[in-house]
Order: structure tokens, then sequence, then C-alpha cells
């Protein structure tokens, strides 16, 4: 392998490890690294999916306790079946919005600018639902108490209702994390809460794009790129790890104002170089 391609592999698996889980948008990052780093073709497109699953594996390995007792209790366990079907119900309206409309937005939105929007966007309405729930709790006062503190108490409505706010994530820039933790957020779901459901639902829709991509792309596919796709593989499962452990203790006291300005500020400094010629427009 070519070791300038390799090291932008390597990147690139770090990039998509830090920030899957963090409401700050990897897609939207991976363009922009992307297009940075010439790395920005057909076949770095089809990379960057393929990388989303090692940081998913590490989720999985995250959370293997949990996913096991669901899987194996599904024969018996009513709570089992419920939090399954809640993360089917969640999956559909994306999926379904994603089939229909996949050309137009890779043909559109897949590129630094309207990534750019798209993260002032979303900082921006970070912002609000975080000023929401302070001012809801008054000036020195604790904030009130979510309505759904379990992921056992996640109702089937709740999920479609998070599901759908997941579907603000096909636009680059926006986040998945980000759309579906501050989605259940301001739907009443706790804040940990709301991002332990948004790791699970990020099972489904990473390998089910993962698998999609691969199997419209298999025949364009060298074994000679199988090198790339191992070190951007596992850079990204080792820097997801990592974060999402991080990124579970950060929410025990801190709320997400800080990943808002950080998007506000990424989104303009994206627009600064565009216009100073410093990326690709297009």
């Amino acid at each position: 392998m070519d070791w300038i391609v390799t090291c932008k592999a390597l990147i690139l698996g770090i990039v998509e490890g830090l920030t899957e889980f963090l409401p700050v948008s990897s897609t939207g990052h991976l363009i922009v690294a992307g297009s940075v780093l010439g790395f920005d073709g057909e076949f770095e497109k089809t990379f960057d999916v393929v990388i989303q699953l090692g940081a998913i594996l590490a989720v999985c390995w995250e959370f293997r306790r949990k996913i096991c007792a669901v899987v194996t209790g599904l024969p018996t366990r009513p709570d089992a079946r419920r939090f399954a079907l809640n993360i089917v119900v969640a999956t559909i309206p994306a999926v379904v919005l994603g089939l229909l409309f996949e050309k137009a937005i890779k043909s559109v939105l897949f590129s630094p600018v309207p990534v750019a929007f798209a993260l002032v966007a979303g900082g921006l309405i970070i912002l609000w639902v975080e000023g929401r729930r302070r001012a809801g709790a008054g000036a020195g006062k604790v904030p009130p108490p979510a309505r759904v503190n379990s992921l056992d108490d996640i109702s089937l409505f709740d999920a479609l209702k998070v599901g759908c706010a997941q579907c603000c994530a096909l636009i680059p820039g926006m986040s998945r994390s980000g759309s579906t933790i501050i989605g259940g957020m301001l739907f009443g779901i706790e804040r940990r809460v709301a991002t332990e459901f948004s790791f699970f639902l990020a099972i489904p829709i990473i390998f089910g794009a993962t698998v999609y991509e691969m199997h419209k792309t298999w025949q364009t596919l060298s074994v000679d790129w199988l090198g790339l796709f191992g070190v951007g593989f596992i850079a990204a499962f080792i820097s997801a790890f990592a974060c999402v452990r991080w990124l579970l203790r950060y929410i025990a006291s801190h709320d997400f104002t800080v990943f808002a300005w950080y998007r506000i500020a990424f989104g303009l400094v994206i627009l600064l170089f565009g216009y100073g010629g410093g990326l690709d427009w297009q």
C-alpha cells in the first residue's frame, strides 16, 4: 500500500470513530476531511461507509451484555421484545426516506458547503433545546425530571418520534447521534437514556448502510483495497470505543452546549475556507 494513502485512511478512521457518536456529524467531518486530504472519489465514499462498521462494533462490544440479554430474552421476556421492537420502529423512517432520496442527497448535499450550513443549523438547535431545558428549571433551580428515565420505559410512540428525528441525519452535517439524542431529550427522554438509545439505534442503521453500500459497489472493489479498509476499520473501532466511554462519563455532569458551539465554529471555518479557495465547493 502507498504509505501516504494509508495515512489518509488512518486519519479518516480516527475521525470516524471520534465523531460517530458525538452530536457533531461524522459524515460531515469525513466529507470535509476527505476534501482536505484529497480522498473524496467514488471509492472514498464507499470507504467512509464501510469504516463506520468499525465504530459500530465498538458500541456492540461496550454494550454486549445488554445486547446478549435482549437477544436471548426475545422468546420469553416481554421487556426484551419491546426493546427490540422499539429499535425496529425507530429505524424504519430513516430507512424509507434514505432509500427514496439517496441519489438526490448524495448529488446535492455531499460537499463541504451544505455540510457547513447543516453544522451551524444543528448547533443552533442544540443551543435552543438546552436553553429551553434550563428555562424550564428557572434561575438557580434544578431542571425538571425527564419523563422517561430508563431504556425499558421508552414507549413505541417515543421510539417512533426518535426515529423521525433521526431522518434529519440524512442531511450530511446534521448528525445521526445529535438528531436522535437531542430529539429524544426534546420528547422527554433523560439525557443518558437518550444517548444510550441512540447508540443502540445506530447498530441496524450502520450495519444496513454498510451492507447496502457493499452490495452496490462490490464489483468495482479490488483486493488491493482491503488493506485500506482494514486500517480505517481498526482506527475507527479503537477511537470509537474510547469516545463512547468518555461520552457516557461526560454527560453525567455536562450538557451538550460545548458541542453546539463547536459545530457553529467548525461550520463557519468551513465557509471561510471555501470562500478562500481552500476547499472544493463541488
